[in-house]
């Protein structure tokens, strides 16, 4: 029995799986257990951020599963403190609580915002405004704040309390504003929706008339966090700081971990039994997430993702095929003439490319420390497939 039919035989089939079984990586580079390589434009979903195997992850989450793997949350562990400490100083934010995926993140960020609420005003102020085309996540709550009607469905009843707005859209903003809201949650660039960045006209609309109505702006960082836009969050685009921050995919390099960050009007809401994950926090995981953390902190590297989102922009303008490039730093949407993007997403995979859609983009997220030598690489794949 094959890889593949023995894994089809006890796996839920969940996932439109591709039919290739990765063995191993290094740096930018996947093999398959036939041997053959390719290049990383996808780095896991935007979750690989130092690519394969980095050596100084591998030798910290090494040398963590040797000291102590997991603990109860009832105690505290040392490499907790030091990861929490750093993506405190480097995000400006008070405390955080950990988790284990984006969706619990969000979950997390939901549940404060409510409480918060709660706590001041009492029962009935409870709505969250998200947008349309939004993507939050696969739980019932974070479905439910999802803006994408593709997703309401089957899983009757969902949960109440959330309205949308169409992204941009002032007038429509202003006009669900009402008394029943505790918070507006947005990504700044929407990524499952298409990687399509919000107006900054729009973005300091919402940062105008939240803090004057004591509406929380909770920011869902999961996919554009860590660097990924060439900033290590994206709100540092807009030049402004939401209440909340949600964190994941790209924060431990490849390890799972949730991240909700509050800043101080709202960090000490959840209170003990509140809220709780039994794996968050796990040392393993903060070990991997420390080195991330150390790695984006260095001098230069933040820059250096941002120059190679330009240059893969670029590159990419220079295919006849491709008519646009939205996105921010290495988080890219390519809008096609004439090709369909999952049928280009499959090629790239037979010629050695792995790489993503997003809606009818294709899209990439690569490895924040891929070389210009295997971006030129990915990019000539990309310029014979498309013409």
């Amino acid at each position: 029995m094959s890889t593949i039919e023995q894994f089809n035989k006890h796996v839920m089939p969940t996932y439109g799986r591709y039919d290739v079984v990765m063995e191993s990586g290094e740096k930018r580079v996947a093999t398959d257990e036939n041997g053959k390589k390719f290049i990383d434009f996808g780095s896991g979903i935007g979750t690989n951020s130092l690519g394969f195997c980095d050596e100084k992850w591998v030798e910290a989450v090494c040398n963590q599963v040797k000291t102590i793997q997991h603990t109860s949350n009832y105690y505290y562990t040392k490499i907790q403190a030091d990861f929490a400490s750093k993506l405190c100083e480097m995000t400006g934010y008070s405390k955080m609580f950990f988790g284990n995926s984006g969706a619990e993140a969000n979950e997390c960020a939901i549940k404060l915002a409510r409480k918060y609420s709660f706590d001041k005003y009492g029962k009935g102020r409870h709505t969250i405004i998200t947008l349309v085309n939004s993507f939050h996540g696969r739980t019932l709550a974070t479905l439910s704040a999802t803006g994408q009607e593709v997703f309401h469905n089957y899983f009757f009843p969902f949960v109440e309390g959330f309205t949308n707005v169409v992204a941009n859209d002032i007038d429509d903003l202003m006009a669900k504003l009402d008394d029943t809201v505790c918070a507006v949650m947005v990504e700044f660039v929407q990524g499952e929706g298409g990687v399509i960045p919000l107006e900054k006209a729009f973005v300091e609309k919402i940062f105008e008339e939240c803090p004057k109505r004591d509406i929380l702006v909770i920011a869902d960082e999961v996919q554009t966090g860590a660097g990924r836009t060439g900033k290590f969050l994206a709100s540092e685009h807009f030049g402004v700081k939401p209440d909340i921050t949600t964190m994941a995919k790209g924060i431990a390099g490849g390890l799972p971990i949730g991240i909700c960050l509050a800043n101080e009007k709202c960090c000490d809401v959840l209170s003990p039994s509140t809220h709780g994950s039994t794996f968050g926090g796990n040392p393993i995981c903060c070990a991997g997430g420390l080195a991330v953390l150390n790695q984006l902190s260095e001098t230069g590297f933040m820059e250096d993702v941002a120059k190679k989102g330009d240059y893969l922009r670029e590159k990419l303008l220079e295919i006849d095929e491709v008519e646009g490039v939205d996105g921010l730093g290495m988080m890219i949407g390519i809008r096609l003439k004439t090709k369909k993007a999952g049928e280009l997403c499959k090629a790239c995979l037979e010629e050695g490319l792995l790489a993503l859609t997003a809606k009818d983009k294709l899209r990439l997220l690569p490895p924040l420390n891929i070389s210009y030598e295997e971006i030129d690489a990915g990019i000539e794949i990309l310029n014979q497939l498309m013409k």
